[in-house]
């Protein structure tokens, strides 16, 4: 049962008060949604949805199959009728009815005879709330009798005279198909002298000697039971005058023998029909089939007019060398006097047939079924119209109504019965007869009266997403008897909605005619009627468009260079968009030259075919939008060089010896222009069909100039002609003269000829047309002709006009046909075509795999098995099989409200699939769909699965704060993605001396509660690092790490430093206190790693204020001195270790300052090599603070050398170097600044003085 909701929109009137908008019932009857939990819960009268043809021929062979099926709620009981009267199936053992049906199977394979179920047969569906009946199904078994025999004497003509080899086959059901053949089973040739007329009769309008054989042999196929019967063979002598005069000679006296006059040239008469006039009765909608057969010498031509009207030109089709005029899908108009007129060299004679269109029964209104709700009014209106005029007549429950109980809600007037407050007892199944001596109409309505509460069929909290400035709708598919009236709120409270901003839509929807980021949010939608109300809860997100904010410029460019396409995207931050680039609205060539980044496209070493339009695409799973230019490609500026170009124009064209298939074009070549003509091109222009456009026709070699042309009938050409030479092609000749050829038949079909349906019931025939050129001659059509593959069917055919589709409709669903399309002109028919096999349309599956198992391969991977659906459920080609699944809840995170389905297809018939990904300690829910070509069909019922618990993943973040002299306090945030339930963390820490040596490693458990951590007791101005990591029951994981100092002893007096340039090899220190010893201490950094020297001195007492030059000062000199002398000692040792290679103390001692439960990785540049000025630069390791710039941040250095890995414990090897190594206080992100990854020259090494 078929229905849907009729809500009227009602406009509101402007005013002070805003009215809350409703939808209202203004139809009385209103139609249920098709929604199976719907339909589950509803009482329903029978519905008749499947039965037999009214006339049903069957195969004496088989068994008999009635067909009747139906359906309502409860489901209906079956009877059937015979010829009038109960037909009691359980005493009859041969009839059985299929279960939960009504269709009857009549054993008669094993006994019994098919005549004695000949009959009237009809089948009634009943339930508590009426009856539906089927049509009168008339059976009766195919008929394919023997001829009678009779005897044949041979039949003896003179040449030209006309001849009727008479056929009449026996009578069979349903009718044979009549064909002449010879002894070797060949069909006999045909033509405008020879045919066989619609009554089987074979008709010579004159006989010659070539028609003389013994073997004219009638047949008959009857095609329902698959056999051939053949007539008696007739034999045929067909003799000369002279023959003939000889032959009575011998048998005639001389008084009786007058001689046989030889055959004379005669005008047309008319073998069939006969007379002047005769009459033609069809039905509407069948083929009219008008025939004219003539005889006469030479032989005649027919032709067919209508009197005061033309023939339709899609509907006409001629046959049988047109002496058979057919017209497709006849209708009244078709009625009148059609002509036809045979015509020889002798005369003309004519025939007119009166044709009366008569029509069976039609429906112009069918009675809909009507669900009321009580106290509704309704009507329920059957219209037909035939020629005559039909009879309608009423049933009730399959009862005549005038025999029916009575119902006072409804009254009868013609063809509407009008109801008025109905009452549940009101409800019944009506049948509407309409009926003339050409047939019958019989149709099933039911009148449903149902009270239901209101039922919203929209998804709870469906989200629709939708890119602003766009129209949004919004569904809101309701249900309820009486017709409920709908409200649209915003917001948890608040106020309904009006029409001013929202358009509101019959069946509920509720439209936003220009999205806005303000409509964003929660939609209410509320059905009420007076049994009850509902509602339901959609989501608006309203999304930024996608933008190209940088689009890409029109360019021009030389050969050989590169260019460059910008396109910039902006777009929503919650959605992905992608860029795609065309060329010429097509796919980028498959070529290295061309680059595609994020933001531009790149064409290096350009060509010239690579000129044209580039398009960027910006697409979001919302929205896309592009942006075009154009690339112009012109040659890089010439250098002088000898002067040679392209060979003149040719001219003076003439055509000669002229012939309906070719021609001949001569020409005078043009000027070579210094380069040898190398060949002549040779187009052609056809103005009858293509005006201006000029095709190939030829190449001849450059020596000639003469050609002798091919040609195409139906043509009017026209010639240029153009040379060639190394430089290039002349520009085009001036057009020749042009020259028509005359019309012939096709001599091609169509191509590319396909079937594929577009609806269920449905084969959409498409092919692509001949063009003008090809089509031969005027009138071009096309013969489409179908049947289906796996039956034995005769080809159906149909001849529709110069069209490349042609839709076959009533086609069962998803079955394979043989196709062929032939083309045809006014001259004839192309030759035979090509049969294609295509397939009817495609219909949704009807079944869901069954038997959906899961398999939990570990926590983040399931294997999915199914049973195969049956090839015959798919109705389609078989796509795959698609699997939804989706996470339920969470173990972990319980208050989930959207619900984020993922989708994979597998393709082919594969019966398994492994689903990745998931999450673990998980629960999932998935179903499994088969897919067509059509969509999916139903999912299998869901099912549930799990996920173990697996290792979480890192804590979030690790801080160490509130650093003090022994205590350090860490804070951290619990991992993102636990995997299951955490059991505890694991805190391992590990000093780090000076030396950059790890010490013990110490193992702390920590409570899974716990998101601080203090730990005490720990030396001051020390580094240690902390690895850190969660656990649950499965196993620890992925650890977090970070390093981190104690404070220094306040009682420690902090280094000064001061960065100089590596070429000095003095440095003054200023502001230094009189009469007070100092340490320096003099590093440099290189290559070779850190190395330093330190020397004491003490400045002398304070001095009076006179002028003293400290240049002349002998302390001062001793100092710069002693400055020197280290410095020159520091690059001594650097160059003589860069000399040996060796590795440095502080590179094995690096390697040791590793995390210890990760092995550490080697690297081709773990030892310093030899340098060069050239600063071919080796990267420094993980720990290096040292910039690209030389410098040393000023966030990354303090006033001590504890920063370089020297505190109070640094130590020195005894020729004063410093062993430990450069390193920052800690790692930091990316991000956070540009550090180099190599290390300065020692040319520009970093001097520290401290």
């Amino acid at each position: 049962m078929q229905l849907k909701i009729m809500p009227k929109k009602k406009r509101l009137s402007a005013g002070r008060v805003p009215l809350i908008l409703f939808l209202c019932q203004t139809i009385s009857a209103l139609e249920v949604p098709l929604d199976p939990k719907l339909l589950e819960d509803l009482v329903q009268p029978p519905t008749i949805t499947h039965q037999s043809p009214k006339d049903y021929i069957i195969d004496p062979r088989e068994n008999i199959v009635i067909q009747c099926e139906a359906k309502g709620k409860p489901p209906p009981s079956f009877s059937w009728t015979r010829n009038g009267t109960h037909f009691d199936i359980d005493k009859d053992p041969l009839v059985t009815m299929k279960p939960d049906s009504g269709t009857l199977i009549i054993n008669i394979m094993s006994e019994g005879k098919a005549e004695t179920y000949e009959g009237v047969y009809q089948c009634t569906a009943r339930n508590e709330r009426g009856a539906a009946i089927s049509n009168n199904i008339v059976i009766r078994p195919s008929r394919s009798p023997l001829w009678t025999k009779e005897k044949l004497e041979p039949i003896t003509l003179q040449n030209g005279q006309p001849l009727v080899l008479p056929c009449r086959p026996p009578i069979g059901l349903p009718p044979a198909i009549i064909f002449w053949m010879d002894n070797s089973f060949q069909r006999l040739p045909q033509s405008e002298r020879v045919s066989q007329g619609l009554n089987g009769d074979l008709y010579f309008s004159n006989v010659l000697p070539e028609d003389t054989r013994e073997d004219y042999i009638c047949y008959a196929r009857f095609n329902h039971t698959q056999t051939i019967q053949q007539k008696q063979p007739i034999s045929l002598k067909v003799i000369s005058v002279d023959e003939l005069n000889d032959t009575i000679a011998a048998n005639l006296s001389d008084t009786e023998f007058y001689g046989a006059k030889s055959s004379r040239e005669r005008p047309p008469t008319f073998l069939t029909p006969e007379g002047n006039a005769s009459h033609k009765e069809e039905l509407r909608g069948n083929v009219l089939s008008l025939e004219c057969i003539a005889e006469g010498l030479p032989t005649p031509l027919i032709y067919w007019i209508k009197e005061d009207g033309t023939l339709p030109t899609n509907r006409t089709v001629y046959r049988n060398f047109q002496k058979t005029l057919q017209i497709i899908q006849v209708s009244e108009a078709d009625s009148g006097n059609y002509q036809c007129i045979a015509k020889n060299a002798l005369g003309a004679i004519h025939h007119t047939i009166s044709v009366t269109v008569k029509a069976a029964p039609y429906w112009i209104m069918a009675p809909q079924n009507l669900v009321l709700s009580p106290g509704e009014d309704g009507t329920l209106i059957c219209r037909a119209n035939g020629n005559p005029k039909p009879r309608i007549s009423w049933l009730t429950n399959g009862v005549p109504i005038e025999i029916a109980p009575d119902d006072p809600s409804r009254r009868i007037d013609g063809d509407t019965i009008i109801f008025s407050n109905v009452q549940e007892r009101s409800s019944a199944v009506y049948q509407c007869n309409a009926s003339n001596e050409y047939g019958y109409l019989l149709a099933n309505a039911f009148v449903n009266v149902l009270a239901e509460p209101p039922r919203i069929l929209t998804s709870a909290n469906t989200l629709y997403q939708v890119i602003a400035n766009r129209p949004a709708f919004l569904d809101c598919a309701f249900f309820g008897s009486p017709l409920p009236t709908i409200e649209w709120f915003k917001g948890a409270k608040g106020s309904a909605l009006h029409e001013d901003i929202y358009v509101f839509h019959e069946n509920g929807t509720l439209e936003i005619p220009v999205a806005q980021k303000d409509n964003t949010g929660t939609y209410t939608c509320v059905a009420r009627n007076k049994l009850g109300t509902a509602k339901n809860e959609v989501h608006v997100e309203v999304k930024d468009p996608t933008r190209i904010i940088e689009q890409p410029e029109y360019a021009v460019v030389q050969r050989g260079s590169t260019v460059s396409f910008e396109c910039r995207v902006k777009h929503d931050h919650t959605l992905i968009a992608t860029v795609t680039w065309l060329k010429d609205n097509g796919e980028l060539p498959n070529d290295e030259r061309f680059t595609v980044a994020k933001d531009h496209l790149v064409v290096t070493d350009v060509r010239d075919d690579d000129g044209g339009t580039y398009t960027c695409v910006a697409n979001t799973t919302l929205d896309d939008v592009s942006a075009s230019a154009v690339l112009s490609v012109v040659a890089p500026t010439p250098t002088p060089a000898p002067i040679y170009d392209v060979p003149n124009p040719p001219f003076d064209l003439e055509l000669t010896s002229q012939l309906d298939t070719s021609v001949q074009l001569s020409w005078t070549p043009g000027d070579d222009n210094n380069s040898p003509i190398t060949k002549f091109i040779i187009e052609y222009e056809d103005a009858m069909h293509e005006a201006g456009l000029w095709h190939h026709q030829a190449e001849v070699s450059g020596t000639q100039t003469t050609a002798q042309l091919k040609l195409s009938p139906y043509v009017n050409y026209s010639f240029r002609v153009m040379a060639e030479n190394s430089i290039g092609r002349s520009l085009p000749s001036e057009a020749s003269e042009q020259y028509q050829t005359k019309a012939a038949e096709p001599d091609k079909n169509p191509t590319a000829v396909e079937g594929l349906g577009s609806e269920p019931d449905n084969l959409v025939i498409t092919w692509k047309p001949l063009n003008g050129f090809e089509s031969n001659g005027p009138g071009l059509q096309y013969k489409v002709s179908w049947r289906q593959k796996d039956g034995d069917d005769e080809w159906t055919s149909v001849v529709v006009a110069n069209v490349s589709k042609y839709i076959v409709s009533g086609t069962p669903t998803f079955v394979p046909y043989l196709i062929k399309v032939q083309a045809l002109n006014v001259v004839g028919f192309a030759p035979e075509p090509a049969v294609v096999m295509g397939h009817s349309g495609e219909d949704l599956p009807m079944v869901a795999p069954g038997n959906v198992r899961v398999n939990v391969v570990n926590s983040t991977l399931a294997e999915v098995h199914w049973d195969p659906v049956p090839l015959k459920s798919i109705r389609g080609h078989l796509q795959g099989y698609r699997i939804y699944y989706w996470k339920a809840q969470s173990s972990s995170q319980r208050n989930r409200r959207h619900i984020e389905k993922k989708i994979l297809t597998f393709q082919g018939s594969k019966t398994h699939g492994m689903l990745p990904g998931l999450e673990p300690f998980s629960h999932y829910t998935l179903n499994v769909r088969v897919v067509n070509g059509k969509g999916e069909g139903p999912a299998s019922p869901d099912r549930a699965f799990s996920t173990p618990e697996g290792v979480p993943s890192a804590p979030s973040s690790l801080k160490i704060v509130n650093p003090t002299l022994d205590s350090l306090t860490l804070e951290w945030d619990p991992p993102s993605h636990p995997n299951g339930l955490l059991t505890e963390y694991t805190l391992k820490y590990q000093p780090i001396n000076s030396t950059h040596e790890l010490g013990p490693l110490i193992d702390l458990k920590i409570p899974a509660n716990k998101t601080r951590w203090t730990l005490k007791n720990l030396n001051f101005s020390t580094r240690y690092k902390f690895y850190f990591y969660a656990q649950t029951s499965v196993g620890p994981g992925s650890q977090i790490t970070e390093e981190a100092v104690t404070t220094v002893d306040e009682g420690k007096e902090e280094w000064r430093k001061e960065i100089v340039n590596g070429s000095w090899s003095f440095f003054g220190l200023k502001g230094l206190m009189p009469g007070t010893a100092y340490k320096v201490r003099v590093g440099a950094e290189g290559d070779s790693g850190f190395v330093s020297s330190e020397a004491v001195f003490e400045t002398g007492p304070a001095m009076a204020s006179r002028q003293v030059d400290i240049a002349t000062q002998g302390w001062f000199i001793g100092l710069m001195c002693a400055v020197a002398l280290l410095i020159l000692i520091l690059l001594i040792v650097c160059f003589i270790r860069r000399n040996k290679g060796g590795k440095y103390p502080v590179k094995e001692k690096e390697d040791a300052h590793a995390d210890p439960e990760i092995q550490p990785m080697k690297e081709d540049d773990g030892t310093f090599g030899e340098y060069s000025d050239a600063e071919d630069h080796k990267p420094l390791k993980k720990g290096s603070r040292t910039p690209s710039d030389r410098t040393v941040k000023k966030e990354d250095s303090d006033d001590s050398l504890v920063d370089y890995g020297e505190g109070v414990n640094g130590q020195f090897n005894e020729d004063g170097s410093f062993i430990g190594q450069y390193s920052g206080k800690k790692e930091k992100e990316p991000a956070e600044g540009n550090e180099s990854s190599e290390a300065p020259s020692p040319v520009n090494a970093m001097n520290s003085f401290v």
